[in-house]
């Protein structure tokens, strides 16, 4: 499909992390290089991320208002369900075939074709594969954002299996400066980070008994602490909070709207939160998922924890 098709959308989920758009940018590149149209969106915000935006060598991110209506061929990355794409989603059903390529455990299944792999640590993981397919050089504009997808999704490879260090390996032969890429998405803040991050820190809770024993450590991002941050910022939350010794799971609510909390959800590969998030009306992996939730922060923290206390154990 990707080899005979002449015009090729390919979108990644709103808010856009280092996979979802190093995957999207990836393979856009790979086509672009073989002389087919190509368009990469995704349905908000936007502008991808300050720390993204380097991924973007050949320009080809292109506005909502910009994506064609009835694609010939559309690709969506990344996506664990049709809702994630925003007010891109009418893309799915007009365009003329949508192939989906992905690795959360929990994507139903839409459009009219499926590349989906839950044991991939991360969509680029899928990418790179289908990259070798096409017979597709991998030179160093694609290899950066497929290794921006990699140290992301496998939080700096501690969570990557033997292949995936292989595939890592051949990305850093490509030339990719592992430190230049990963600095910005990992190891860079500004200032105002610090008194954020405090502020959305001293409102944590330790519940030990919750997540079936295993621990449940929270915190609340109200819009007090969040409004004016960098996506990257806000997003950072979750991975401090995580190294809590006595909490298996960890969760961060962040609030987009009067009574709207958007979650993260993350374990220590002890507990399946994939199926807490569903739960929820979410999704995601199995230790990293999320949901939106509307009510107050006390009914949607209590529904949490019934969730996680039928959740399985892995």
């Amino acid at each position: 499909m990707l080899a005979a098709a002449s015009d090729v959308v390919l979108l990644a989920h709103v808010n856009p992390d280092a996979d979802a758009l190093g995957s999207a940018l990836a393979l856009g590149l790979a086509l672009h290089r073989r002389g087919t149209g190509v368009h990469v969106s995704f349905g908000a915000p936007d502008r991808p991320a300050e720390s993204l935006r380097a991924l973007d060598a050949d320009g080809l991110v292109v506005p909502v208002s910009a994506v064609p209506e009835a694609p010939e061929l559309l690709v969506v990355l990344d996506t664990g369900s049709v809702d994630r794409l925003g007010p891109l989603a009418s893309r799915v059903d007009a365009a003329g075939a949508t192939l989906v390529v992905d690795h959360h455990v929990s994507n139903g299944g839409f459009g009219t074709h499926f590349l989906v792999e839950p044991t991939a640590e991360a969509t680029a993981v899928i990418v790179l594969g289908l990259l070798d397919a096409l017979g597709a050089p991998l030179d160093l504009a694609i290899a950066r954002c497929l290794y921006a997808g990699l140290v992301t999704d496998t939080r700096n490879f501690r969570a990557a299996s033997a292949r995936t260090h292989d595939m890592a390996a051949r990305l850093l032969v490509a030339g990719v400066d592992a430190e230049a890429v990963t600095r910005p998405l990992l190891d860079t803040h500004p200032f105002s980070w610090l008194g954020m991050l405090s502020a959305v820190l001293s409102t944590a809770t330790l519940e030990p008994d919750e997540a079936r024993g295993l621990g449940l450590v929270w915190a609340c991002a109200g819009s007090e602490h969040i409004e004016g941050g960098r996506q990257e910022e806000v997003e950072s939350i979750i991975d401090v909070l995580r190294t809590t010794a006595e909490a298996e799971v960890a969760m961060v609510l962040k609030q987009v709207g009067p009574a709207r909390w958007r979650a993260n959800l993350r374990s220590k590969g002890g507990l399946d939160v994939a199926a807490a998030a569903a739960t929820m009306g979410g999704g995601g992996h199995y230790s990293a998922s999320g949901f939106t939730a509307d009510g107050r922060v006390a009914d949607v923290v209590e529904e949490v924890r019934q969730a996680l206390a039928s959740a399985p154990l892995l």
